[in-house]
């Protein structure tokens, strides 16, 4: 094993471990707001994995969808609706724990068995690294073009629905009941503007 094989091994298991360890704290934390950011470690471990396998555009096209859009949005979406109410015990909650449990467990040695019965011998015949930006704009825009539109309207979706989320933001009691509006208004507090005539201003200027 040369330096570099050293180099690219190290590596690996590095992004693998940075990886696995934030895709359980993404599972097992109950700050919702901290398994947002180590999601977003996640995508970052998998883009450096991508690099790896000198698939450079996947790479760069993983930190800018996943990272800079969709986490993005996770983020905005879980930081701009308020949450005024605690949320209540579940009864029989380890019930939903199990069988979240048994899915991931089911999932693992599925993904495990696929791993290992699978020949990753590369042909000569792939092509890699700018050669494959070529394949892959060509496909994009061939066999892949509806799977791409419709990912992205679902990012447009998403988008608009998080907008709209914080938008309906109600009005604290205090000020509803100054405004008259009653508690249930579902617009934002505007600052109070003077409305002031033509006539008015013409005379203040003479």
């Amino acid at each position: 094993m040369n330096l570099a094989d050293g180099v690219q091994l190290v590596s690996l298991i590095v992004l693998a471990v940075m990886m696995i360890g934030s895709a359980l704290g993404v599972v097992l934390l109950s700050n919702i707001v901290y398994s947002a950011f180590l999601l977003g470690l996640v995508f970052t471990s998998m883009a450096g994995i991508y690099i790896l396998l000198n698939a450079g555009f996947v790479a760069a096209a993983q930190v800018l969808i996943y990272v800079g859009a969709v986490n993005v949005l996770i983020l905005f979406g879980i930081m701009l609706v308020n949450k005024r109410e605690d949320f209540l015990p579940v009864k029989n909650a380890w019930i939903g724990k199990a069988a979240t449990a048994a899915v991931c467990l089911g999932l693992f040695v599925l993904l495990g068995a696929m791993v290992l019965s699978t020949p990753w011998a590369l042909s000569a015949a792939i092509p890699t690294g700018d050669d494959a930006m070529v394949v892959i704009g060509k496909h994009f825009f061939s066999d892949f073009l509806l799977p791409f539109e419709l990912a992205s309207v679902l990012l447009l979706m998403a988008m608009i629905g998080a907008i709209v989320l914080a938008r309906r933001d109600f009005l604290p009691d205090e000020l509803a009941e100054q405004n008259g509006r009653g508690s249930t208004a579902l617009t934002l507090p505007e600052r109070p503007r003077e409305l002031v005539s033509s006539g008015v201003s013409s005379s203040k200027e003479n």
